[in-house]
């Protein structure tokens, strides 16, 4: 389970109210039109789930337990929100899969991730909404020619899945040369994708329990829509009110776990929320995100005694499962900290992040807590769409476009004329 806290003051006078239904409301005929396609993928992904397992038997290399890594070719949408869930939830799955990531065209990155591969116990999934995305299409050749594999040779056709849009430049090669593909919802933007094939797909090779997942994320969709959820719609009212005074956002996550959910969340964030309103004015709310304890040695400082115009999130675990202690010795010169001594660091941790999070309310920052009891398939799926569905209100709040970003666009553009001119 989730549990919320608020420790801001929404200030919801009768019209504020009112703008929250009508918010609401807007954001239920996004999904009945159908215009707006993630609030469904919780609901359509366990048949999903079904048509990859079925592909699991019909696939020799999967079936006979030859393939051991799996390679995800994408970058931002196609690949952060995967990285996530995998990261989260891999201590918990009993496998001898690996998932691995290529992001970047960062030739030592790549050099660095092929080196971990075993080329005859891999198989390489390309993602591209677009279908031409052109870090994806690049390491996608790369891989090719390292490997010396070819579209005409049947076991090689066996080691690639496509993941695009139907009828994408990657979707036609994909049918053309026989190799395995599923399709993105056309209504699906890349950043809101981690539940569609794009994170179900290489989710399910590696064993994954997504329909545990889906599942966490369509109750709280249902509850959402049930209007069980409002303390997220004033939290997004706030946000959009607030915004000048407050326009950076913190996420300040206890537990490394959580470093690319921390990633996506701010891609998420920022793509969907930076924009030009129906007036004309640039509007957006500054994601950064940080890690406890960790960062309580670093940023902290700036929350607590820099410019006050920053909201914050803490999200801890409140069982991590693991009863590992502090041992009780005492150190020379040390002992100074033999309080600690003979408590979990489950406790530690925690405790860390409820003293963080009380410092911040003591000096009038707005905060919220999100705490999960543990962390499970089911909460980590209900916390992706608590992040979807907030990021969607905040844009309707502020009357932009939530779904595009022309501003990526622009450098696509001059990135091509680069090469091109």
């Amino acid at each position: 389970m989730l549990f919320f806290e608020h420790k801001f003051d929404a200030k919801l006078g009768k019209k504020a109210k009112q703008n929250i239904d009508e918010v609401f409301t807007a954001m239920k005929k996004e999904r009945s039109s159908g215009k707006i396609g993630y609030y469904n993928l919780p609901e359509n992904g366990f048949d999903l789930v079904d048509k990859v397992e079925e592909y699991k038997k019909k696939n020799s290399l999967l079936a006979d337990g030859s393939i051991r890594d799996v390679v995800v070719i994408g970058i931002g949408g196609s690949s952060l929100g995967t990285k996530a869930v995998y990261d989260l939830l891999r201590d918990q799955v009993k496998t001898k899969k690996r998932l691995y990531f290529l992001e970047n065209v960062d030739p030592l990155d790549i050099t660095r991730t092929l080196k971990k591969i075993d080329k005859d116990k891999a198989l390489f999934i390309v993602i591209s909404k677009s279908g031409s995305t052109i870090e994806t299409t690049s390491i996608f050749k790369y891989i090719l020619e390292k490997y010396k594999l070819s579209f005409k040779n049947k076991e090689d056709k066996k080691r690639f899945i496509a993941i695009t849009d139907e009828g994408s430049s990657l979707s036609m090669l994909a049918d053309k040369n026989g190799i395995k593909q599923f399709n993105i919802p056309l209504n699906v933007g890349g950043r809101f994708s981690v539940l569609s094939a794009v994170g179900i797909v290489p989710l399910c090779l590696v064993d994954f329990d997504v329909k545990s997942l889906l599942k966490g994320a369509k109750d709280y969709v249902d509850s959402f829509f049930d209007k069980k959820e409002n303390m997220l719609l004033e939290k997004a009212f706030f946000y959009s009110k607030s915004a000048k005074n407050f326009p950076i956002n913190v996420m300040f996550t206890y537990s490394t776990l959580f470093t690319y959910f921390n990633q996506w969340y701010v891609q998420l964030w920022a793509e969907s929320l930076g924009k030009i309103d129906k007036l004309g004015n640039s509007v957006g709310l500054t994601p950064i995100h940080l890690v406890g304890s960790v960062d309580q040695h670093s940023f902290l400082q700036l929350i607590i005694q820099g410019p006050k115009n920053k909201t914050v999130t803490v999200i801890k675990i409140d069982d991590f499962k693991k009863p590992i202690k502090i041992p009780k010795i005492s150190l020379d010169y040390l002992d100074k900290v033999d309080y600690i001594n003979g408590h979990k660091f489950n406790k530690l941790i925690n405790e860390e992040c409820n003293a963080t999070y009380e410092t911040i309310i003591d000096e009038n920052i707005p905060a919220d807590s999100i705490v999960l009891d543990k962390i499970s398939s089911e909460n980590v799926g209900a916390l992706i769409l608590y992040y979807e569905l907030l990021t969607s209100a905040v844009g309707q709040f502020l009357e932009i476009n939530t779904y595009d970003q022309p501003g990526v666009e622009f450098g696509k553009i001059k990135l091509v004329k680069k090469f091109t001119k």
